[in-house]
């Protein structure tokens, strides 16, 4: 879907296979909303996965995250259909995005 200029590197969407694989991202983000870190930097961002995790559950918030890192869909339109919070959409792709540069940082060194 076009509109947004983010391209992530995720291997459903370079074929590269040395970037993370969506589930991995997927798999982080419910790992780390079910079990927040407490003194890091980016706590607050397992703490609101969280929240919208216990709020919407996991198969929604699956949806939004391939949606937006494999399918280029907008952080507000990834969440059309599923009963979830635009906002929700935006805090979910913030994360996602974090995460996903994160394990891809992790691959290279």
């Amino acid at each position: 879907m076009p509109g947004n200029d983010a391209l992530y590197d995720v291997r459903e969407r370079t074929k590269n296979p040395e970037h993370t694989s969506v589930d991995d991202v997927v798999e982080l983000v419910l790992e780390r909303a079910q079990h927040p870190r407490t003194e890091h930097r980016d706590a607050h961002l397992d703490e609101m996965m969280a929240t919208v995790v216990d709020r919407y559950g996991t198969d929604p918030v699956r949806t939004v995250i391939r949606r937006i890192l494999v399918d280029h869909y907008p952080f507000r339109t990834a969440t059309h259909d599923l009963a979830v919070r635009t906002v929700d959409g935006v805090r979910i792709g913030t994360a996602a995005g974090q995460f996903l540069t994160e394990l891809n940082a992790q691959d290279d060194g």
